[in-house]
């Protein structure tokens, strides 16, 4: 028998890669949009595999990995930011017995303990809500926030005083400072009355209790939140002035007597046996519980062993989630719908005879992609297994009858919302409406991304007002913005609008007549085509004329046109594909001459200056706090230099602001100088 290949250094690292921007993605779609696309199981096999990877291979480890990483940065939510005085962390998580058992050993062999040393454990069942920590001075609770990314959270502060579980003021005797931390989670009951409000105000549909808490706490307005049912259970703490108690057991019991809400069925277990049991007891519980949990999270119940055993990247070596299994089912899919999303994805839906799991009804599964539907060979009729991992979305694991004699599902090659070309990119499974901002299904995301600060930057044109426009039907693609001068009138009736109000947005509307093209560019949402990628397009092609030219010509096989696309420094055979498939589009054509035919903008000139850093490389790491990356690599290119995404050997100078890490390790290895923002802001002003 001959052993298995051992992958190369070359695969890791690309697979590695792959984890890393694929865990990225859902992290930001769970902890940053609270829409998450894929069950828990999905992911933590996709968090397994990467760790497994790491474990084998460490010195491939990336500076992105997700082993690294916490939850998602809080950086595009409208809400004000927190630091975190202690960090957030996540827990490492167990699916099977053998691992507690594996868990108590490794705590046991750390801690240098007798083989026969029994290690007493708390075990409590494994909310699924949304994380929080509550900052408490005096015993008056000052401050809220979510985890975010682990160190800089949302300050929700305000929405959690409409939350009755969490006391304004501790009773009985407190730190001076004490942080709380714990979930903000909706009941089952709870949850099924607000979606039946919504469906009746037309409202949003959120699709479980996790979701529907975490969309309502982090909301701008906290009236909002005030009227939604949430709960909080504390499950440890944060920074302290003082620790009262000894044990984990002990303070959570403290927590509670100061009147914080604490799970009834936390427990203390004197073995891993007895930790399996309350597990198992929870388990079986679980679907008659007021409220959703995936698992339950075991501590070491001494505080002082917590201390000596720390941290690891991202988590606690004194803690661990046991999740549960997914929970299964038999039903009948009865249709297959295709739902396009904000970025053109169509994803197929397959509708179900429904069917309790868990004790949940289920209707809806995800089949994912195209490449799903064909593995698993389902079509309308099959009799298929679903389960319910994670509490999150049902998915299908078997088709029972994929044998029988139906003809197989052919996937749609037009876009069912505005009958555009469907197309999956080369390497991609995702197959995805080409039609951009003629789609009903991406328009109004399309126009809200087109006015942002990062493309055309409208002022006065926010999300609120893009919907209330489209609604109305004054807003249907991009130039339409610039016909609002003739519904002045008509703003003018509409509630909240007065002279200066429409005044203002006129104006900011005409000052952009003549915009800058590559914001422009930006701002059409052609895939792969981002802020970055726009400028370095118009450096080398100068106008948009020219740059729609240059596209179609490679769409059609000019091998000049190609050749040119793909010798610009940072664009690569995706991106010349995307701009290719944009204009191939004669909706897109269309959409693109109507907004031509409004504005005018001027050739894409960057005006340098002499300066020091003319015609070298800068890198730009770390927070920037007096402008955005964004101005920092325009202010780079207008000095003359390239501003890059990585350090190399080519590197020239790092520019290091707050929270750099990798980057300036990797400068200081390389030998690279490294200024702060101030001295940049130096360079800036001296220039010529």
């Amino acid at each position: 028998m001959t052993e298995p290949d051992t992958p190369s250094q070359a695969a890791v690292a690309n697979e590695l890669m792959r984890l890393a921007r694929q865990i990225a993605h859902h992290n930001r779609l769970y902890h940053g949009e609270d829409a998450p696309e894929v069950s828990d199981a999905e992911y933590d096999a996709l968090v397994r595999r990467n760790a497994e990877l790491e474990a084998a291979f460490p010195h491939l480890v990336r500076a992105d990995s997700p082993s690294r990483m916490v939850g998602h940065s809080a950086d595009a939510s409208p809400l004000q930011k927190v630091q975190h005085a202690v960090r957030m962390m996540s827990l490492d998580n167990a699916f099977a017995d053998d691992e507690v058992e594996d868990f108590v050993v490794r705590v046991r062999r750390y801690l240098n303990l007798a083989a026969d040393c029994d290690i007493a454990m708390t075990a409590e069942d494994k909310i699924d809500g949304l994380s929080c920590s509550l900052r408490y001075e005096n015993g008056v609770l000052i401050r809220a926030a979510t985890r975010g990314d682990g160190q800089v959270g949302e300050d929700v502060t305000a929405n959690v005083a409409h939350i009755a579980d969490i006391p304004q003021k501790l009773s009985g005797e407190v730190p001076a400072v004490f942080e709380v931390r714990g979930e903000v989670y909706m009941s089952k009951a709870d949850f099924a009355d607000l979606n039946a409000r919504q469906e009746a105000s037309g409202g949003k549909i959120f699709a479980n209790p996790r979701n529907a808490a975490a969309g309502s706490l982090r909301q701008k307005d906290a009236r909002v939140t005030a009227a939604r049912p949430l709960r909080f259970f504390a499950h440890g703490w944060g920074a302290a002035s003082a620790i009262p108690e000894e044990t984990q057991f002990a303070m959570m019991q403290r927590l509670g007597a100061w009147g914080i809400p604490v799970s009834s069925l936390l427990v203390r277990c004197g073995n891993a046996a007895a930790m399996l049991q309350h597990y198992r007891s929870i388990e079986q519980a679980r679907a008659e519980l007021p409220y959703d949990i995936d698992g339950v999270v075991y501590k070491v119940d001494r505080l002082d062993w917590q201390g000596r055993l720390g941290f690891v990247a991202k988590a606690p070596r004194w803690a661990l989630a046991h999740k549960f299994p997914a929970e299964r089912a038999e039903t009948t899919i009865e249709a297959i719908d295709i739902q396009v999303g904000r970025t053109g994805k169509l994803t197929p839906v397959g509708r179900l005879h429904p069917v309790t799991v868990g004790g949940v009804v289920v209707s809806n599964v995800t089949l994912h992609n195209r490449d799903e539907i064909a593995r698993l060979g389902v079509r309308p009729g099959d009799r298929v297994v679903i389960q319910r991992a994670g509490d999150v979305i049902p998915q299908v694991v078997e088709n029972l009858t994929r044998d029988a004699p139906r003809s197989a599902y052919v996937f749609p090659a037009h876009c069912p919302e505005c009958r555009s070309e469907a197309v999956a990119e080369e390497g991609e499974v995702d197959v995805r409406c080409t039609g951009g901002l003629i789609c009903p299904a991406q328009r109004t995301e399309r126009l809200k991304h087109f006015v942002s600060r990062a493309a055309l930057d409208i002022e006065g044109l926010g999300e609120k007002t893009i919907d209330e426009f489209f609604a109305l039907g004054w807003l249907e693609s991009p130039a339409d913005i610039f016909r609002l001068k003739d519904r002045r009138s008509a703003l003018l009736e509409r509630e909240g609008w007065k002279d200066k109000s429409v005044d203002n947005l006129l104006a900011a509307i005409e000052a952009k007549r003549a915009p800058d093209a590559a914001r422009l560019l930006f701002g059409l949402g052609i895939r792969h085509v981002g802020a970055v990628t726009a400028r370095d397009l118009l450096k080398r092609l100068v106008t948009l004329p020219a740059l729609r030219a240059a596209a179609q010509q490679a769409h059609d096989g000019d091998a000049d046109a190609l050749a040119e696309l793909t010798g610009i420094d940072g664009i690569g055979p995706a991106v010349v594909e995307a701009l290719g498939d944009f204009f191939h589009e004669p909706h897109n054509l269309a959409v693109w001459d109507d907004l031509l035919s409004q504005v005018s903008p001027p050739p894409y000139v960057i005006e340098t200056k002499d300066s020091a850093v003319a015609g070298k490389t800068v890198v730009f790491t770390g927070k920037l706090e007096t402008m955005s990356r964004d101005e920092a690599k325009t202010q780079a290119e207008r000095l003359g230099a390239k501003a890059a995404g990585s350090v190399s050997a080519k590197t020239d100078l790092v520019v290091a602001g707050p929270g750099a890490g990798s980057k300036l390790k990797q400068a200081a290895a390389l030998g690279i100088a490294v200024i702060d923002e101030a001295a940049w802001a130096e360079i800036v002003k001296s220039a010529g």
